[in-house]
């Protein structure tokens, strides 16, 4: 066989595994966003002693995250490796405080935890989803 037939064979062969390649989780839009909404919130509550996370609504959440996760082709083990990734906390948590701190918040004034806090239940935003007011 010519080394052009060679290539052309090898290259064909090889397209279904590149097409079938997975991006990192931390690309799946669907699951990291709503693991960065789920942490907001958590952050929120964790600060603002008037406001607390809804916990149970989260996991359930998360669950489902893991199962769409699954349905995507990634295994339980890719999936715990990008949740308890250093690198993808320290990620998730840079683009956190940069939210909080767009939106005013400071860690050395916990009542504006509250104020954000607050505001995201009244918006019933991604974030607020996750809050209820004490």
């Amino acid at each position: 066989m010519s080394g052009i037939k060679m290539l052309a064979v090898a290259t064909a062969l090889t397209l279904p595994a590149v097409a079938l390649a997975k991006p990192p989780l931390r690309e799946v839009k669907e699951i990291d966003n709503e693991l960065y909404y789920i942490a907001i919130a958590n952050e929120i509550s964790e600060y603002c002693p008037s406001i607390s996370g809804r916990r149970m609504k989260a996991i359930g959440v998360m669950w489902g995250l893991r199962s769409k996760a699954n349905q995507l082709g990634y295994s339980d083990s890719e999936i715990r490796s990008y949740v308890d990734s250093d690198a993808e906390k320290d990620r998730m948590r840079a683009k956190g405080e940069a939210y909080l701190a767009q939106n005013g918040v400071s860690y050395d004034r916990p009542n504006s935890f509250c104020t954000l806090g607050r505001a995201e239940i009244e918006r019933n935003s991604a974030i607020g989803v996750y809050l209820r007011a004490n």
